[in-house]
């Protein structure tokens, strides 16, 4: 079974930056789409951004212009950078993947329900 592994939580001051990493066991295939996600409790899990095979991204108006992602096909690994990071980015972050090419990566941002594959998640803390 394909498994994802994030890592690189931890603390951070306002304005910092900060990097998540997932890694992806239990296939060689490239994921169709990938997606960053985050929940703060209490609240409704929220889309964060969404890469795809040919590196391609959108992301949420919250972190537009401050979050960006990149993959490695060839070593199975995604990367989200975090850059000047505000509290309210306060979250645990989930990375998810997903194989099917039924529908677009890019509509994928608002579709936690079309990701099959999930990390355990990984948090981040931004502070004043």
């Amino acid at each position: 079974a394909v498994q994802l592994v994030e890592s690189g939580g931890g603390s951070v001051q306002a304005g910092g930056s900060l990097s998540l990493s997932c890694a992806i066991s239990g296939s060689s295939a490239t994921p169709f789409c990938m997606g960053w996600f985050r929940q703060i409790p209490g609240t409704e899990r929220e889309g964060v951004i969404v890469i795809d095979a040919d590196g391609r991204i959108r992301s949420v108006d919250s972190v537009q212009g401050r979050f960006t992602a990149s993959r490695d096909n060839a070593k199975n690994t995604a990367i989200l950078i975090m850059n000047s990071l505000k509290p309210e980015d306060t979250a645990l972050y989930y990375c998810a993947a997903d194989y099917s090419t039924t529908t677009s990566c890019m509509s994928r941002i608002q579709a936690a329900g079309r990701f099959g594959v999930w990390g355990q998640g990984t948090n981040v803390t931004v502070s004043s």
